[in-house]
């Protein structure tokens, strides 16, 4: 995983902290969430306050996500709101911290001056037993407080004020008096400034999610659904349950609820540059199997790859390549139904609000398409990156490193329709990439 480190595409835009005060108050509040500290003076943090080092140091990469379910988060700046979510376990989490981050904006940059705080996205669900347990996963709240209790001695603090406005005998009270001047030398005057947080409860509606093998939930449509990646659970309280196999249903479940469109119907696209490329990552992952060099690659060497392995290429290539013949040289209308292994490769979410989490399952169901895998589902990406020969890696790396990140915004554009900035401006530091190592394990995006 270096070469992706050193490329910017993995780890970027994390928040570094390196300022004992700083240290000091993330101490206090893993102290306050999790019972633990770290012993690094420096380290690198997400949008959640999870650190990767930290999660080494402590053999623990879930040290902030105990049992997956409820993420506790940490921080120690709004500038977290840029930073990408690692370890992700439901695709839902990134976007409610965001939100919550840019709704108190103001109060959390006060909040922050003096003490971290620390927080959790709490829902009725502690532990997941079954699949079934997802759907209990609606409402998602958010729980937050200085590792000094900021906002809750606030909220005393507003409680006696009122008590000491309503009582009759309330001037003669010293202990009421005392405490009141106690508290404000903590908090400040919340008669003229109130601490509180505010838009703290969420929906969860549509989501994916990591558990039981990766299952994407559609309960909030007028045809609901459940699509597996792994085995079918059989307690699911949604009458359609479908996995990979089943294509048709699939396609059927995405026309019915209107969540996709085809590349060649999606107005402002150059389709035919789409599916070329699309058509160039079946012909690399062929000849990557081939154990073929693929430095350096030009126009005429695809081609040439395509012919030299054109008994290797799949399915999915030659479905393209005839649908390529007719977007750029009006041959025959090629008929692509959703049990060719193309299909899935053809289509792209349209303008909902689902559209995120829609390109995140065709990425799914159409996999050789590393681009749209690396844009739309990191985990998935970066699980089978590490599956890949050199060859491939190599290339990979370097064709996003030269065609994406130099303009996300507007590949996402491109492919997508407009594409709000997923991971902010990837900056990579040095002394991550020499700490962190070449990493093993997956589920960091």
């Amino acid at each position: 995983m270096i070469r992706l480190i050193k490329k910017g595409l993995m780890f970027g835009n994390l928040v570094h902290i390196s300022s004992p005060a700083l240290v000091e108050r993330y101490n206090r509040a893993l102290q306050h969430l999790a019972g633990k500290t770290t012993a690094l003076t420096d380290f690198h943090i997400d949008i959640s306050g999870y650190s990767p080092e930290v999660g080494i140091e402590l053999e623990d990469e879930l040290y902030l996500n105990p049992n997956g379910v409820n993420r506790q988060f940490i921080l120690l700046t709004t500038e977290q709101k840029r930073a990408p979510l690692l370890n992700v376990k439901f695709s839902t989490s990134r976007d409610i911290l965001r939100e919550f981050i840019e709704m108190n904006e103001a109060q959390l940059f006060a909040l922050t001056a003096t003490d971290a705080v620390a927080g959790e996205l709490v829902n009725s669900v502690i532990k997941l037993t079954t699949p079934r347990d997802l759907l209990n996963l609606r409402k998602i709240e958010i729980e937050a407080d200085t590792a000094g209790g900021t906002l809750r001695k606030a909220q005393q603090l507003a409680g006696m004020v009122e008590q000491f406005k309503s009582e009759e005998d309330a001037w003669f009270d010293d202990v009421l008096i005392a405490k009141m001047i106690e508290t404000a030398k903590e908090t400040g005057d919340v008669t003229r400034n109130p601490v509180r947080l505010r838009h703290t409860a969420f929906e969860q509606r549509n989501f994916w999610t990591a558990h039981f093998d990766g299952l994407y939930l559609f309960p909030d449509l007028d045809h609901p659904a459940v699509i597996c990646m792994g085995d079918r659970p059989d307690d699911m309280p949604i009458k359609y349950v479908f996995d990979p196999s089943q294509r048709n249903q699939i396609a059927k479940f995405l026309g019915l609820n209107g969540l996709v469109e085809t590349i060649i119907e999606a107005r402002g696209v150059n389709s035919a540059a789409i599916l070329q490329q699309k058509m160039d990552f079946l012909t690399v992952d062929a000849a990557a199997d081939a154990g073929v060099d693929l430095t350096g690659l030009d126009r005429g060497d695809m081609r040439r790859l395509a012919r030299n392995h054109s008994d290797r290429l799949p399915d999915a290539y030659h479905g393209l390549a005839r649908l390529l013949r007719w977007a750029k040289d009006g041959g025959p209308w090629p008929r692509i139904t959703s049990d060719h292994p193309a299909y899935f490769y053809t289509l792209r979410a349209t303008n909902t609000p689902n559209r995120d989490l829609v390109n995140m399952l065709l990425a799914e169901l159409a996999p050789l398409d590393p681009r749209q895998v690396f844009i739309c589902h990191k985990e998935l990406f970066y699980r089978t990156y590490a599956t890949w020969p050199e060859a491939k890696k190599a290339y990979v790396a370097d064709f996003l490193a030269r065609e994406y990140q130099v303009d996300k915004a507007g590949a996402r554009a491109a492919l997508f329709g407009h594409e709000p900035d997923m991971s902010g401006n990837d900056r990579i530091s040095e002394d991550i990439i020499a700490r962190v190592g070449p990493w093993g394990a997956v589920g960091r995006s």
